[in-house]
């Protein structure tokens, strides 16, 4: 979800056969995708920690490693790592962590969203999750 003067663009989606992790870098992916013009100063908000401790910790490590972790193994959704890396140097970016779950209106719509997109997914009924 975008928020910009009052604007709200509201965007989500759904893949088969993916990790929650997968699906989290994606969201942030494409909201810095769909952003008009680069030079933004813009604030990110997100409960996964996984995101967050990945661009604000993790990145730079990886990067001067050759995207290797510490214990010399690939790292994990290099390719969707890589895709923010580029987007987040095209802005000005304020990162924060939200508790999920908690009753942040911004938060709960978020949710709301991500499980339109998995309802939506081809084969889905509406109001079932897939297995």
């Amino acid at each position: 979800m975008l928020t910009y003067k009052g604007v709200v663009k509201e965007l989500y989606g759904g893949e088969m056969q993916t990790t929650n992790n997968r699906m989290e870098l994606t969201a942030v992916i494409r909201a810095l995708e769909a952003l008009k013009r680069p030079g933004l100063q813009i604030h990110v908000y997100s409960d996964s920690r996984y995101v967050l401790s990945g661009i604000e910790e993790w990145l730079p490590a990886w990067k001067a490693r050759s995207w290797k972790t510490s214990s010399r193994k690939p790292v994990l959704n290099q390719d969707l790592w890589q895709q923010l890396d580029q987007l987040n140097q095209q802005h000005q970016v304020v990162w924060h962590w939200v508790k999920g779950h908690s009753g942040n209106a911004g938060n709960e719509k978020a949710d709301e969203l991500a499980n339109r997109g998995i309802e939506e997914l081809p084969g889905n009924s509406p109001g079932v999750m897939p297995n």
